[in-house]
């Protein structure tokens, strides 16, 4: 096992190195850092990859041929031992900058600076990444080109920031205590959320989040959903549409879910099984029995949670209903 300081300065300088890279070469510099049994957990559509050439093919030759120079603007870094299977964890969250020059996923160039708002996860064993996640915002790249695949969003549209404290970046070791106590009162959060899918009350009052969260809490969530200021309009502008329009949730439990000092993250594949009942992103019911993909990355302040960042992979919970929102841009420009 790699001690987590040695962890994290592999991920550093695979980070440095991509930043280098252009599509000719990526394939070489993600060989260097991926063990042989590697695994690569990609939002649609760039989905499952087991090695250095599906991982460039999918996502890294289109993407730095369609935006360039490339600049990696972390808000969180943070690395720990995953409490599901006791294997080690480095997280980046933040967005990937560029000037978005040529066609991307048919959403059309815009020549001007753009953002892909990301979340990354690596599991490091023996000096060598072995598996990976990578969540990306693809309909908030669609806003900044003017389209917009999705009716109107019940949260605020913009940039996400990083965290309130400007101290997401942990390149040090962080106390264990506090990692602990970042690890509980996110697993109470977790508990009464499933409390909250068996019992069916989807109009909860907000005494059941303020047992973790801070009142005026801030969560970023992504482009379709957007973010939401304080408790109370969290729930009017998230928390109620989500629960009351999926019905018979099921939580699938995550791959990887660890704390890092006062910040914790995770993510599942998939998190969450349900059937959309209509009202959830302005879209009609169905009787489809549909995944949800989601990356989750906290700050805890004091003994309560105080921000929240969230990606899901919302184009694949789309597809699942036979909506192809990258299809039907690429037949609306062409």
């Amino acid at each position: 096992m790699t001690d987590l300081n040695s962890s994290k300065q592999l991920i550093l300088d695979y980070f440095a190195a991509v930043e280098k890279s252009t599509s000719q070469n990526i394939n070489e510099t993600i060989g260097q850092f991926i063990a042989d049994d590697y695994h690569w957990y990609g939002v649609y559509p760039f989905e499952e990859q087991s090695d250095a050439s599906g991982v460039a093919e999918a996502f890294w030759k289109p993407f730095l041929d369609a935006w360039s120079p490339v600049s990696r603007r972390q808000d969180v870094f943070m690395g720990g031992t995953n409490e599901v299977d006791g294997t080690q964890w480095v997280t980046s969250m933040g967005h990937l900058q560029g000037l978005f020059d040529n066609d991307w996923l048919g959403i059309p160039a815009t020549g001007k600076m753009a953002y892909l708002r990301y979340a990354e996860f690596h599991n490091v064993r023996n000096g060598k990444i072995v598996r990976s996640s990578f969540f990306c915002d693809i309909i908030g790249v669609m806003h900044q080109a003017g389209i917009n695949p999705l009716p109107i969003q019940t949260g605020a549209s913009g940039i996400v920031p990083g965290p309130k404290t400007h101290d997401g970046i942990q390149i040090a070791s962080q106390p264990e205590s506090e990692s602990q106590k970042t690890m509980a009162v996110l697993n109470q959060m977790i508990a009464d959320l499933d409390e909250l899918n068996h019992s069916g009350d989807d109009r909860y009052p907000p005494e059941v989040l303020e047992r973790s969260w801070h009142s005026d809490m801030s969560w970023y969530g992504p482009a379709g959903i957007g973010s939401t200021y304080t408790i109370r309009r969290y729930q009017e502008q998230h928390s109620y549409p989500f629960r009351e329009a999926l019905k018979d949730k099921v939580y699938n439990g995550h791959i990887c879910r660890y704390a890092d000092g006062d910040y914790a993250c995770f993510f599942g594949w998939p998190n969450l099984t349900h059937t959309p009942t209509g009202g959830f992103l302005g879209l009609p019911g169905n009787d489809c029995r549909v995944d949800m993909r989601v990356v989750d990355v906290y700050r805890r302040e004091g003994d309560k949670l105080a921000e929240n960042w969230v990606i899901i992979d919302l184009p694949w919970w789309l597809k699942q209903q036979g909506i192809d929102i990258l299809e039907r841009c690429k037949n609306i420009i062409s």
